[in-house]
């Protein structure tokens, strides 16, 4: 059995599926953990969604979590919903849903054919609300973002794990497990040189698949836990 990682995807459908179907290739009993931002920034995040789901109703061991984009739509279409309901109006709902947009929202609009966040099928909003934070996995801890070390418990604080862009591990908190994570791009020869460190505390994955033109990014990596293999495929969006 293996078990892969694949870190932000931010709508990269199509870099997506050549990554899992020409150099993953998963077996149904292998294990696939998704990192979270699925949508936003790139040209198909509905396309995104809808594989990792048929993933899923396939019978793969498919793991997805959620990230701070994930947070981001759930935010304003169930605070839009609740304007809604109660017959509210504009300042505070445009102030979430604004919010979103600035950080690439109109992208996932767009994949999905609509131009508010409420005409978004709800069953994509159901299974976004599901998604956890965090797992475990042997000496992982597999995580978006990053944990917060200044709490006692770095577990208990969700935000730092959605949102966090610099923290120190305290690695005796979490019983010596190495974190991966995603949110923050890295370049190439970054992850590569952090795989090669024996004392690795962490592995960042993120290399922004949505980032073609910059230089030592635009790239969507695969890593398999049990061996340290890397797996990657240049963005095809």
């Amino acid at each position: 059995m293996k078990k892969w990682v694949i870190p932000d995807l931010h709508g990269c459908e199509k870099t997506l599926i050549a990554l899992v179907e020409n150099h993953i290739k998963p077996e149904k009993s292998d294990v696939l953990y998704f990192l979270g931002d699925y949508i936003d920034r790139g040209p198909n995040p509905k396309g995104v969604l809808d594989y990792i789901m048929n993933l899923q109703n396939d019978g793969f061991d498919a793991r997805p979590l959620r990230g701070n984009h994930e947070e981001y739509l759930v935010l304003a279409y169930n605070f839009a919903k609740q304007q809604k309901q109660k017959f509210l109006f504009r300042k505070q709902q445009n102030k979430l849903f604004n919010e979103w947009i600035r950080h690439g929202g109109s992208f996932t609009l767009n994949s999905f054919g609509v131009k508010k966040v409420l005409d978004i099928p709800e069953k994509y909003i159901n299974w976004l609300q599901k998604l956890p934070h965090y797992f475990e996995d042997g000496k992982y801890v597999i995580v978006h973002a990053g944990l917060n070390f200044d709490r006692l418990d770095p577990y208990e604080d969700k935000h730092a794990m959605l949102w966090s862009k610099a923290f120190n591990p305290v690695t005796e908190k979490i019983d010596n497990k190495i974190i991966i994570h995603g949110h923050v791009p890295v370049s190439f020869d970054f992850i590569k040189t952090t795989l090669s460190n024996p004392h690795r505390k962490y592995i960042a994955l993120d290399n922004g698949c949505y980032l073609p033109h910059k230089e030592g990014m635009g790239n969507l990596v695969g890593l398999e836990l049990n061996s340290l293999e890397l797996v990657m495929q240049r963005s095809m969006e």
